[in-house]
């Protein structure tokens, strides 16, 4: 049995629900792990028994292509798949959307870095994202395309939303668009302590979470936002957000939690 190295999960591959049953779980005895091994894995994947083995539903190492993104951005940006990293960087707004529709419960995984080294799109602000959003003027769960990659275009979405260190690395804020334009904002969700703003190439760990009633922000495990939604958005899309900055994006998983 293989012991070397363990790989990450779903390392240059994208995870379909189909492919799941052909996924075996076993216990390793001498190394108290539990061992999964499929077809997909070119070498088994170990996990310690604590850890909570939850079906992946989608992931992307940014090893290959784009094809499972659509893109909406402003000229003078660029998307680029680099050396199993997924580069945003935008000169005046970018939505990268996944095409595949969630469905709640989902949690949503990944690490990105907002690069300031002196580029030309390098500045610290704007990590954001949407997640379960949806389109009220576009068919029942039809993908939110057909915008320009201005922010205002996204206002009459529903989604639940975070600018992470937007308005230049001076705010952090929670959103759960309403389809009407207005995009309340509750004063606890207004977050300007330092604490809560941008580190410049640092590499952020995030979780989204949408179960139930129950939606989380979560960065670096620790709970940013936690938010009780009395009309969950029980199903929608994910898309990546930023203007003027320079990411870099890796490790993309959804799965239940």
């Amino acid at each position: 049995m293989n012991t070397g190295p363990i790989p990450k999960l779903g390392s240059g591959f994208f995870l379909k629900p189909s492919l799941l049953p052909m996924t075996t779980i076993v216990l390793h005895p001498s190394l108290k792990t539990v061992l999964l091994s499929a077809t997909l894995f070119s070498s088994p994947l170990f996990l310690t028994a604590a850890e909570t083995i939850a079906p992946i539903l989608f992931a992307d190492n940014f090893t290959h292509s784009l094809e499972q993104w659509s893109a909406e951005q402003m000229p003078g940006g660029r998307i680029a798949v680099e050396q199993g990293s997924l580069v945003i960087e935008d000169a005046g707004g970018t939505t990268l959307w996944f095409r595949s529709r969630l469905h709640a419960p989902i949690e949503i995984n990944y690490e990105v870095e907002v690069v300031v080294r002196g580029g030309a799109h390098d500045r610290l602000s704007d990590l954001n994202c949407f997640w379960m959003a949806q389109d009220p003027t576009q068919p029942d769960g039809a993908l939110p395309t057909g915008r320009s990659g201005r922010f205002k275009d996204y206002d009459n979405l529903l989604t639940y939303y975070v600018g992470y260190g937007g308005n230049n690395n001076t705010t952090t804020r929670f959103r759960r668009y309403d389809g009407t334009s207005e995009r309340p904002l509750l004063p606890a969700h207004d977050l300007r302590s330092p604490h809560f703003l941008l580190k410049a190439n640092h590499v952020y760990q995030i979780k989204l979470v949408a179960r139930g009633e129950l939606v989380e922000f979560w960065r670096d495990g620790e709970k940013i936002f936690s938010h009780h939604d009395p009309q969950p958005l029980s199903s929608g899309y994910f898309g990546f957000r930023t203007v003027r900055s320079h990411l870099v994006i890796k490790n993309f998983t959804i799965h239940h939690p």
